[in-house]
């Protein structure tokens, strides 16, 4: 197993003056013709968790072979160094720093499966070192740097696909395209529901990181902190420096398909409201992480609203069960779960109706084959789910979540005269309160609602508030940056 050293990397780099951003070229590995029989190497980047997904599924892959591993977490390498040797019978190189592996010209492509704040400065560096990417969702962990990967994927002529693979299902697509088509009326709400079991991670203590984790490459853009064993592996997903909370976890997947069928564009308004609550009594309960585990964000787009429902205290409770779905509401009823509701609602005795016939054509091999592809053939408009739909879907979480952090606590007849009078925004705040005072009967909740914010979406910025826009972007951390110009 080659463990590489970024010693010299850095020294070049730094020679070079490289400071405030790192841009790399002259490595461009995908302007080769890759034939049918021609073997494409493919890097996967953050080899925990997801990454284990990633890597098997283009080890399952004819002519492909994943020949780099990276992580700053060295204690991953030897068992995913195995799976590979294993199955593909090559080993790989593994790395420490995306940095250096980027530098291989004999490496075709790069499969992301890091925390939310690394997705897009790996997904620009690639694209200057001309690799291919796929992406996980959500592409971004602000709005900002969405649209740079954008511009990134354009500029260097790479295919990068998002990894919201519902784009390659054909049944949801055929769903997406029924609730467009106007066959059922103009489509007035389209809402999604991240309601998975998100209950407390508790409180870990400040400590030294372990000798094989590179904490510092591992926080890269965010800001300088302790080390403690919630922000490694998974619990980062609840902190504001490198993640979203679970609309930009699970629920960016949901959001996706709700923004597919609305078009490709961003809201005029967000308005949201929430709260963190979980089974920590002895602690007001609360516990260690950030983000809401319980919110609702309204995005108005004009005809039509996209409601998005947000709820972490689930699956203990019978009457409070996972549910994870997308429901469009039109002129003259529902799609729900598949079938078409004339009542605008399904229950126990109504079974609903086939939906309409609409062409809806999804390009075969699931989400990662349809990329391999795409790199074969470089036509980036047979991606299922281009980089560009993966960047107005993911802004979508953040736009959301800045409404909530401006926010402040309020009274339920205030929060409920903000978020407006639609029946279905009605609906799901009181699902929200009804959860929490089900679960916590004792405890008297507090709810922050956030301003209403409106958006430009052709500029992606708020209309004259400074301190909303602070928040599209970050005070990105050196050399980790993600330039103004790709």
């Amino acid at each position: 197993m080659s463990h590489q050293t970024r010693r010299p990397f850095l020294k070049r780099t730094a020679a070079a003056g490289i400071g405030a951003t790192f841009t790399i070229a002259g490595t461009k590995a995908s302007g080769r013709v890759i034939g049918a029989n021609d073997t494409i190497r493919m890097g996967v980047a953050g080899i925990h968790g997801r990454g284990g997904a990633h890597i098997n599924a283009f080890l399952g892959m004819k002519n492909v072979q994943v020949t780099h591993l990276i992580d700053p977490d060295s204690r991953l390498f030897k068992s995913r160094t195995e799976l590979v040797k294993k199955k593909n019978g090559n080993t790989p190189k593994c790395f420490q720093d995306i940095r250096e592996a980027l530098e291989d010209k004999n490496l075709d492509g790069v499969s992301i499966a890091t925390t939310n704040h690394w997705h897009a400065p790996i997904t620009v560096w690639a694209c200057q070192a001309g690799k291919d990417v796929y992406v996980e969702k959500p592409c971004s962990h602000n709005v900002f740097e969405g649209r740079k990967a954008v511009e990134a994927a354009r500029k260097y002529k790479c295919i990068v696909q998002h990894g919201t693979q519902r784009r390659s299902s054909g049944g949801i697509a055929k769903q997406v395209a029924a609730a467009a088509s106007g066959k059922y009326g103009k489509l007035l709400v389209v809402k999604g529901y991240c309601c998975k079991p998100r209950w407390s991670i508790g409180f870990k203590p400040v400590e030294e990181p372990p000798k094989e984790l590179d904490f510092n490459l591992w926080l890269g853009p965010a800001p300088m902190q302790p080390y403690h064993k919630n922000l490694v592996h998974y619990n980062w997903h609840w902190f504001w420096d490198t993640g979203n909370g679970d609309m930009g976890n699970q629920g960016v997947h949901q959001m996706d398909i709700a923004r597919w069928a609305i078009g490709d564009k961003l809201p005029s308004s967000i308005v949201s409201m929430g709260a963190r609550y979980v089974n920590e009594p002895n602690h007001d309960y609360k516990d260690q992480a950030q983000t809401p585990n319980m919110e609702l964000c309204v995005f108005d787009y004009g005809e039509t609203l996209l409601v998005f429902e947000t709820r972490g205290l689930v699956a203990k409770k019978k009457e409070f069960p996972r549910k994870v779905a997308v429901d469009f509401y039109c002129e003259e009823g529902a799609i729900i779960g598949g079938k078409f509701f004339p009542n605008g609602n399904s229950n126990s005795t109504d079974k609903g109706e086939s939906l309409v016939k609409v062409d809806a054509p999804v390009q075969p091999g699931g989400i990662f084959g349809n990329f391999i592809d795409c790199v074969r053939s470089r036509k980036r408009e047979t991606l299922n789910a281009d980089i560009l739909q993966g960047h107005l879907s993911s802004a979508l979480c953040p736009l959301g979540n800045i409404s909530y952090r401006l926010g402040e606590n309020a009274s339920w007849s205030q929060i409920g005269q903000a978020m407006g009078d639609n029946k279905e925004v009605q609906r799901s705040l009181n699902s929200i309160d009804k959860n929490v005072r089900g679960v916590f009967p004792d405890l008297k909740p507090v709810y922050q609602l956030g301003p209403k914010l409106k958006f430009d979406p052709k500029a992606e910025k708020f209309v004259g508030n400074p301190e909303a826009d602070a928040l599209l972007t970050r005070p990105y951390r050196k050399p980790f940056v993600v330039p103004e110009q790709v």
